[in-house]
Formats: C-alpha cells, sequence, structure tokens
C-alpha cells in the first residue's frame, strides 16, 4: 500500500469511528426511557398562520417541556453510586422543563386550564399528557425519592408549594360533576402519598423556622405561606392553616415601612415585600388588613397612577438568572390584585394598585413570547396563575378594568 493509498484508508477509518461515536452518544428513545416533544411547535408569538389565545400558546409551552429532559438542573443529594441517574429516572413525573419545581408548576398550568375549560380544543391532547405522567409508577417512583435519605428539605419551599398548588387544582375538579371530575378525582388518588409525605414534610419544618425568609427567589416565604394556605383551605387541613396563620402573624403582624425602594434585585422573581401583603390578607379579616397594609406600605397612592412602582427590566432574556425579572412583573401583577380585592371597594387605594397590577402583567405577558428556553420554560405558568386570578377570593376579587 503506497503512502497515498494509506492516508485515503485512515481518512475512511477516521470517518466511520466518528459516525459510530455520534451514534453511540445519541441515545435512543429507549435508552432514554422517555419520550421527549421535540420542535412540534411554533414559537408561541407566531400567529401567522392561526390567531391563537395566549392561553394556547402557554399549554404549548407546557406541553412541549413537561417530557424535556434536557437540558436540566438537579438539585440532589448523592448518597451513593445509585443516585447519579438522568433525572428521568430519580423524579419519574417532575423531570422536565428544566428543573423539578418547573415541571410541577407546567403540570399545573395544563391541569388549570383543562378544569377552567380555557382551551377546549386542546382537552385531549392535555389530559393525555397528564394521564402518561400520572400513572402510580411513576408516582411510586417520585415517593421513593422523597423517602431518600437527606431530603426533607428537597425542594423546600418554593417547589413544594407549587406541588400543593397542583393538588389543590385537582382538588377543585374533582369536586365537580363532569367527566373531568372522575378523572381528576383518579389522578389526585395517585398523587395524595406524595402529598402526605410533603405535608407531614412541611409541618415538622414550619414549627422549627425562626425567622420569616424575605429573599425575592425560590427560598422565600411568603409566596409558599400562602400556597400552603390555599392548599389547607381546599383540602380541609386545619392543622396545616394553623400552623402557616401562626406564622404568617408572627413573623410579619409588625412589619412596617417596607422598602419597596430597595427593590427588586437583580435576580428577583418574587417581590418581597408585595408577596408578604399579598399573604397577610389570607391571614386577617378586612379592617385589620386594611389598616395593617397602611403601615406596611404607606406609598400606595391615592391618585390612581399606575406609574409608582417601576417595572423589571430584563437586558438578556437568554440569561436564566436576569430573566427572572419577567417573572417578577408577573409575581407582582397578581400580588396587587390580590391586594386590591381585600380592600373596600371605596379604598383611594384600589386604583393604583388594579392600575400598577395591569402595567406589570401586559409587560410580563409579553416576555413569554421569548423563544428563549431561560424564560419559556416557566414564564407561562406565572402568566397563567396571574390570567386566571388563582389565588384571589372570587367572593372578595373585583377584576381591573
Amino acid at each position: 500500500m503506497n503512502y497515498r493509498n494509506g492516508l485515503i484508508v485512515l481518512l475512511i477509518a477516521i470517518l466511520a469511528g466518528c459516525s459510530v461515536a455520534k451514534e453511540e452518544d445519541e441515545p435512543s428513545s429507549q435508552e432514554r426511557g422517555v419520550f421527549e416533544r421535540r420542535n412540534t411547535a411554533p414559537d408561541p408569538a407566531d400567529n401567522s398562520l392561526t390567531a391563537r389565545k395566549p392561553e394556547h400558546a402557554y399549554a404549548r409551552i407546557a406541553l412541549d417541556c413537561i417530557n424535556k429532559q434536557y437540558p436540566n438542573k438537579i438539585t440532589h443529594v448523592l448518597n451513593s453510586g445509585i443516585d447519579v441517574a438522568e433525572p428521568a429516572k430519580l423524579t419519574p413525573v417532575f423531570y422536565g422543563c428544566f428543573d423539578w419545581h418547573s415541571s410541577v408548576h407546567g403540570h399545573w398550568l395544563l391541569t388549570r386550564l383543562w378544569g377552567q375549560n380555557l382551551v377546549p380544543e386542546m382537552d385531549e391532547e392535555i389530559a393525555a399528557a397528564l394521564a402518561a405522567n400520572f400513572t402510580a409508577e411513576k408516582i411510586a417512583g417520585e415517593l421513593a425519592y422523597f423517602n431518600g435519605t437527606d431530603r426533607k428539605a428537597f425542594e423546600r419551599p418554593y417547589g413544594i408549594a407549587w406541588f400543593l398548588q397542583l393538588t389543590t387544582e385537582l382538588r377543585e375538579i374533582a369536586s365537580g360533576t363532569d367527566g373531568k371530575a372522575e378523572q381528576a378525582k383518579a389522578w389526585l388518588a395517585r398523587l395524595e402519598p406524595l402529598e402526605a409525605v410533603i405535608v407531614g414534610n412541611i409541618k415538622d419544618w414550619l414549627p422549627k423556622l425562626a425567622y420569616p425568609i424575605r429573599l425575592g427567589t425560590h427560598n422565600q416565604s411568603a409566596f409558599a405561606f400562602g400556597l400552603f394556605l390555599d392548599w389547607a383551605a381546599q383540602s380541609g387541613d386545619r392543622e396545616m392553616a394553623t400552623i402557616v396563620r401562626d406564622k404568617a402573624i408572627s413573623f410579619h403582624r409588625d412589619d412596617r415601612d417596607c422598602p419597596m425602594a430597595y427593590e427588586p434585585s437583580g435576580e428577583d422573581f418574587l417581590s418581597s415585600c408585595l408577596m408578604v401583603a399579598d399573604l397577610m390578607r389570607r391571614v386577617m379579616d378586612d379592617r385589620e388588613y386594611s389598616n395593617w397594609l397602611s403601615g406596611f406600605l404607606p406609598s400606595i397612592p391615592t391618585d390612581g397612577r399606575d406609574d409608582w412602582l417601576d417595572v423589571g427590566i430584563v437586558n438578556d432574556p437568554t440569561d436564566g438568572k436576569l430573566v427572572h425579572l419577567d417573572g417578577l412583573n408577573l409575581s407582582r401583577a397578581w400580588a396587587l390584585e390580590g391586594i386590591a380585592s381585600a380592600l373596600a371597594t371605596d379604598d383611594p387605594r384600589r386604583a393604583s394598585l388594579l392600575a400598577s397590577a395591569n402595567v406589570h402583567g401586559k409587560s410580563g405577558e409579553e416576555s413569554v413570547r421569548t423563544p428563549h428556553y431561560a424564560g419559556g420554560h416557566w414564564l407561562a405558568s406565572f402568566a397563567t396563575y396571574w390570567r386566571t386570578r388563582r389565588g384571589i377570593d372570587a367572593k372578595r376579587s373585583n377584576p381591573a378594568s
């Protein structure tokens, strides 16, 4: 074999090896053990073919990510080599949408829209996706993970608060009389063992919590407490309601002059001040709350203007931390509406609260249109929470115009 022919043979061998390596590096769907929807949906902002309601786009975003395993960020305690595994094997239900908590509220989003009959054209697809994940076998895997060593604090409090929001949603649907009620009952029954472990962990943790957690990110206690209370009201768990209410009162009854001028921090997606105010409306009567709010947020305008609270700015929507501020605008919107819902209709602060909520909500919804996965995997859930007025007592709420 001459030198030229030898080079050709060597080049062919290298190319063949690269081809084999590429095939070996790309696991089959069977090896992944999970079905991932890949590029099946248009950009949520692309309405060039068919005009859609925002709810359709939000449902599509969640459907495309709840079974999308990668990219993935896990906060995971390794107890041994056995714990080194793919996300879908560690937590077989909630492994998609980049992280566990986003997967949970992605499932909540779908459950909310399905149960509220907001996207009837997608009901069949949504029900099929939920049914595929809410199986006894997969939920048993989630339960085994939570029961592992050193996992009592897993996703506490943010992720587990969203899990309770999911089971709250299912309970509300299950209380109906249609076919969806029967399906919701079946899914809820499978999730209840995991719910029991999570509730037990919360009840064990809360008496030990000496101080409120005032961050604007996942560890914040006020936002989680609000969802805990909403779950307790729907499930009838008086013990949980009492524990959380007592903690909220002890932590925040004497709070005064919350420094809104210091918000937002550069990576916030929850307002430290507004989430406390949204929590306290759940644990005080109307008069007490109105007086408390005057001391806690004395700078709320009484002239109806909407520019008293600056909207959060995101300079790089591809940055997973900076994009948090898009979520801040949405969570501020629902908190502002929640605060207004607990005030008398003639309270002069209501107009400015609702006006600012409208500005923040619209800005936040614009951000959901981003094609970047850094925000796309979770912002639709926040938009749905605000848009469907979740967490606001219908008897007390007064929608913004």
